[in-house]
């Protein structure tokens, strides 16, 4: 067993932390890093999904870093071109060296007197840091949300999770069933249809679609006539803006909102199209958060017959395909359970100080980022109505602000305290989809004023987080921890 000490570890080398590597590069010149990665691959998500069409849900030039312009055509782009942006930053920083894969993080201790995290892999390396940055994004990786099905194991045919997806899958010709109506669903079925016989997105539930093209051309524009660095921060501020205002107008008029949205949806489609059906949701918009296609690609699979929708819930998979509630069937050669993911807290490491195990759902979060009673430790958790980098950006930025201010101020660690008699909220209040609900329970909590709310809120985050005074703000620094804060796990 090898013991090794850096002043940061990383956990995570997909998209927030190699941006975090960069910024640490940047900021705390002189420190040292080094980035576990559970995988054999760098890119987190952009790496894992491998089903047709995967895509970004958001625009490349807020989901890119704030540090590099997306010089692609496409601002909705494919996973490869993600995933060879990230590589490309990698290179560009001399991050590859400092990234050791095959080390999936399983445990973190405190240790107090030392001002250290030990940290155990999987395989039972050991290393010691000052600062623990969690950006092990916030899904499993191993485990998505698969839920059993009334006889599946009848079914002729191939059932997948995209997350699980065979790429010697044979589709063409084939009949599709997609069970689900989120953004997977909705990449999926304008995907495989160019090839598939005919595929069906069966949906519990609509979802709120937005189309927009896949190209920006005013930033296409402007990167011919202006240095790339202006054009991309003139692009991402507009569409920040653009994002800001629609999820403020949402929230502010919901019924105007969702009647505005439905009347877009009306005019991609046929005037017979049963949209009240299929797109008309029972809830108002950003209350979950909307699918984007690019280029009207779903509609057009739906308008040109290769495509179609069906709103229903299951009765029993059959042997050649769906029975539903209502009384119909669905013929399927191929069933795809785009089911969703599942949620994880820290990456499921196991945390604890000086040995007595953390229970984050007993505490409050700062800022979003850390949590009270634990010293030394950042997570990466981005906004549900905007684009993850954002705040990844935000945060990383942050954790090198402590890293430098005790370096400066000669401690060694940082603890958030928490007032007395905050009133607790849950984790997230202003969002509501499956994916979260199922796992309320076990994510820390947010309390009833700044520092301690999730906000949400990206603007308000850019203009306070890079500013606000470090000492006494909620923030300890080099002071014992205040213990009592800190309930074992039952």
């Amino acid at each position: 067993m090898t013991d090794n000490y850096t002043d940061l570890i990383i956990v995570g080398a997909g998209l927030s932390g190699i941006g975090a590597a960069v910024h640490f590069t940047k900021k705390c010149p002189g420190k040292t890093y080094r980035i576990l990665e559970a995988r054999d691959a760098m890119g987190g998500t952009w790496d894992l999904f491998q089903y047709p069409g995967i895509r970004s849900d958001s625009d490349m030039h807020t989901l890119g870093y704030k540090f590099k312009p997306w010089r692609a055509e496409k601002a909705v782009a494919d996973g490869p071109s993600i995933l060879s942006y990230i590589h490309e930053t990698a290179r560009e920083h001399n991050i590859d060296d400092k990234i050791q894969y095959a080390s999936k993080v399983v445990s973190a201790d405190w240790n107090s007197e030392a001002a250290e995290w030990t940290v155990t892999t999987e395989s039972g390396e050991v290393w010691r840091c000052n600062f623990l940055f969690m950006c092990a994004g916030y899904y499993s990786y191993t485990d998505p949300h698969n839920p059993d099905i009334p006889g599946e194991a009848s079914f002729n045919g191939p059932v997948i999770h995209p997350q699980l997806w065979d790429k010697a899958l044979d589709y063409a010709g084939k009949k599709v069933v997609i069970i689900g109506s989120g953004a997977t669903a909705m990449t999926l079925l304008p995907a495989m249809a160019k090839t598939a016989g005919h595929v069906t997105m069966l949906q519990r539930t609509p979802t709120y679609v937005i189309s927009r093209p896949a190209k920006d051309g005013l930033n296409n524009f402007l990167m011919k006539i202006l240095p790339d660095q202006w054009a991309y921060k003139f692009t991402r501020w507009k569409n920040i803006t653009f994002q800001s205002l629609l999820f403020k107008e949402a929230r502010r008029k919901p019924e105007k909102a969702k009647e505005r949205l439905t009347k877009m949806t009306r005019k991609e489609l046929p005037d017979d199209y049963p949209v009240d059906v299929h797109f008309n949701p029972p809830y108002y918009p950003w209350e979950q958060r909307l699918c984007l296609v690019p280029d009207s690609d779903l509609y057009q699979s739906l308008k040109d017959g290769t495509g179609s929708i069906v709103t229903d819930h299951i009765d029993t998979i059959t042997e050649t395909g769906i029975k539903l509630k209502s009384g119909d069937t669905l013929e399927a050669d191929i069933i795809i359970k785009a089911t969703g993911i599942t949620i994880n807290v820290m990456g499921d490491v196991e945390f604890s100080l000086g040995g007595k195990a953390v229970h984050f759902p007993d505490l409050f979060n700062y800022e979003t980022m850390m949590f009270e009673g634990v010293p030394n430790m950042a997570s990466v958790f981005g906004y549900v109505n905007a684009s993850w980098t954002l705040r990844a950006d935000l945060i990383a930025e942050f954790m090198c602000r402590l890293v430098s201010h005790m370096e400066e101020t000669g401690t060694r660690s940082v603890t958030p305290v928490a007032p007395e008699g905050m009133t607790a909220q849950p984790w997230i209040t202003i969002f509501n989809p499956g994916y979260i609900n199922r796992v309320l329970d076990k994510m820390p909590k947010q309390g009833d004023r700044e520092p301690w709310l999730n906000l949400q809120d990206y603007k308000r985050d850019r203009r306070v987080l890079p500013t606000k005074p470090l000492e006494g703000d909620g923030l300890v620094f080099g002071r014992p921890i205040a213990k009592e804060k800190i309930q074992a796990a039952e």
